[in-house]
């Protein structure tokens, strides 16, 4: 829709058919102290709207972006190459004015989408059954948290400190209003994930096991073993995949014991986008299936026979009783599930592959480069295309130094664990298909000469 301001024969023909003789008449009610008597200091006066824009594109251009610069940041959000068709194919018709799938008659385009994203995510997670999309990656794990309470109808659950300090920070707030028990395993800088730390963890009272596959570090926990130990005790597995790029080369987490699976989505068609939107993944065996929060779309036939598509399942808060609601999840992400579906689409089974493959290569390259340099060792002994460095001084400082280098050199783990001690000489570095040889090079350079001026 255009902005079309109105005119001085607008406003006062609106004033006369309320009856106020003037704008400030509307606020009449409004106590004398709290008008503003002056224009607010400080902030600039009336200005074109070409010298606005002008002014905007001046204070974006002091950004060091992605697309202008090396670029190894991660940690849940990652840069990939999204096809010119996924922006072109959004923006059709079809999907722009397809009204939202309550009413089937009229949304069959919306529908369809959605049942083939379903079906996309439940393949990608090796789940039998998958929902229609969630806000992003954090609230789905929740979500999870709070259907394996209702399954199991216990309140604990065990959170790998290998899970996301975000998504951990998201269950927290949560939790301190439905009383769960949230036993959060402290991050720790080691080569291999905690695996035996979480399964000594579960006991009788734990609904779920909640572990990032790969975790935040970038290591990979063998989730067979953890679903074992966990289910051994009636506990659920849930698994979080923040990277979805990487099953295209890791087995499936549901192939692997896992009974819910979550995540983000951002990496398949969705640009970082200043933090979001984003969309969350939702995965769960069959026998679970009217517990997960959100909806479902269902393929049918109408009275003629013919293929149809409608919401099979609806157990949020807008659709049934609050008592019986899974959730108050308003809304499926749908523009960004669209984008998601449209780029697994283009992709197929084998470019998926073939794209972890690129990733795994690049990191691979990247880790080799980085290990050279005196001062950096590698933490990982597995990784997928994110992977840890331990440096000899305080990693933020690095990061600092790296941007006034022109490289975003990878994301501080003491800024993602700000209050931990210990953790803020180490640096997360991914990589991806994005990542070219003179990007590694540069990091390297950079990296190099940081390190011979900052003391240990």
């Amino acid at each position: 829709m255009r902005y079309l301001p109105l005119t001085g024969d607008d406003r006062r023909a609106m004033l006369a058919a309320i009856g106020a003789p003037s704008i400030e008449a509307l606020f009449c009610d409004v106590p004398a102290d709290c008008l503003l008597d002056a224009p607010i200091a400080g902030l600039p006066g009336h200005a074109s709207e070409m010298a606005v824009e002008r002014h905007l594109a001046g204070l974006a251009a002091r950004n060091l972006t992605a697309g202008a610069a090396p670029f190894f940041l991660g940690a849940g959000a990652y840069r990939h190459h999204i096809p010119a068709s996924v922006d072109h194919l959004i923006q059709r018709g079809e999907f722009l004015t397809a009204y939202t799938p309550y009413q089937p008659e009229i949304a069959q385009g919306t529908l369809q989408v959605l049942f083939e994203f379903q079906t996309q995510v439940a393949r990608l997670y090796g789940t039998d059954v998958a929902n229609a999309s969630m806000y992003d990656g954090s609230t789905a794990c929740w979500e999870a948290i709070a259907m394996a309470g209702r399954i199991t109808r216990r309140k604990r659950a065990v959170l790998s400190g290998g899970l996301h300090p975000h998504y951990t920070a998201v269950a927290q707030s949560m939790a301190r209003f439905t009383g769960d028990e949230l036993h959060a395993l402290a991050p720790a800088l080691v080569a291999a994930p905690d695996d035996d730390a979480v399964i000594a963890a579960i006991d009788g009272e734990t609904a779920c096991v909640i572990v990032q596959y790969p975790d935040v570090l970038g290591r990979i926990p063998d989730l067979a073993r953890i679903a074992a130990a966990a289910q051994a005790t009636g506990a659920l597995l849930v698994a979080v995949v923040t990277e979805p790029v990487a099953l295209g080369l890791l087995e499936s987490p549901g192939a692997l014991g896992a009974d819910i699976v979550v995540g983000e989505g951002q990496a398949l068609g969705v640009g970082l986008q200043f933090g979001g939107p984003y969309l969350g993944l939702f995965g769960c065996r069959e026998k679970f299936l009217r517990q997960m929060p959100g909806r479902l779309c269902g393929e049918t036939v109408d009275a003629e026979g013919r293929r149809g598509f409608v919401l099979t399942l609806s157990t949020r808060e807008q659709h049934i009783r609050r008592e019986k609601a899974t959730s108050n999840i308003c809304t499926n992400s749908g523009l960004c599930a669209l984008a998601f579906s449209i780029h697994m689409s283009l992709l197929g089974g084998e470019g998926l592959a073939r794209l972890a493959e690129a990733n795994h290569l690049r990191a691979r390259q990247t880790a080799a480069a980085l290990a050279e340099l005196p001062g950096v060792t590698i933490l990982n002994e597995s990784y997928f295309n994110e992977f840890t460095i331990l440096l000899e001084s305080d990693s933020r400082g690095i990061v600092r130094a790296l941007a006034d280098r022109g490289v975003l050199g990878g994301v501080s783990l003491g800024r993602l664990y700000a209050d931990a001690h210990g953790l803020s000489n180490a640096l997360l570095v991914a990589a991806s298909e994005m990542t070219s040889e003179e990007d590694i090079t540069a990091l390297c350079k950079a990296l190099g000469e940081i390190l011979t001026q900052v003391p240990a």
